[in-house]
């Protein structure tokens, strides 16, 4: 598989979650009600799927090697618009999960918000995969050799094992540090 292979499989479960939560937006303008729990899901999903995973190998992997390549003009001009996206992308899922923690909270006036911040989503993730799919990642293939696209997928899957254990670790450091529970560990493992 060539590391270009890996970020268009994650493409495709990110449009299946876009394809989601458009059907999700249709249901909240005819009922003018959220569902707080699928936007709870869908905002983890954008922001570890999509942002930490999937943008995080393009940016901390795949545009980091091209950074030392001579690019040409157009590429060098597409990535910095691509890592632009991405930006744009961090505020429209943090708008969400905003305009979310509000109306969990009663202001139902949030609603609004919500929409418009799925309707966002909705419109930018198939342009921006298209371009990257079809403009973007075939022509950046060509800067690497065979070793060096063979030890970038290696580093890719090295980023998704080490994303895991972070996101947890950090989930169980948070709940520790909400004073909710006991620091101290009750529970004794003996091997």
């Amino acid at each position: 598989m060539k590391p270009i292979g890996q970020l268009m499989i994650e493409h495709r479960l990110i449009e299946k979650m876009v394809y989601l939560l458009d059907r999700q937006l249709k249901r909240m303008e005819e009922t003018q009600n959220a569902d707080i729990a699928f936007l709870k899901v869908a905002a983890d999903f954008f922001r570890t799927y999509a942002d930490k995973t999937h943008h995080g190998k393009e940016e901390d992997i795949l545009f980091r090697e091209l950074a030392k390549k001579q690019l040409s003009q157009i590429d060098k001009q597409m990535m910095d618009e691509l890592t632009q996206e991405h930006i744009i992308a961090r505020g429209m899922v943090a708008r969400l999960i905003k305009a979310r923690e509000n109306y969990t909270q009663g202001n139902l006036d949030n609603l609004h918000e919500i929409m418009v911040s799925i309707k966002e989503l909705v419109a930018f993730y198939p342009v921006h995969i298209m371009k990257e799919d079809k403009r973007f990642f075939y022509p950046s293939l060509e800067y690497f050799n065979e070793q060096e696209q063979a030890d970038m997928l290696q580093e890719f899957w090295e980023f998704d094992r080490k994303l895991i254990h972070d996101k947890y670790k950090k989930i169980v450091d948070e709940i520790e540090k909400s004073g909710l529970f006991c620091a101290s560990n009750p529970f004794t493992w003996e091997f």
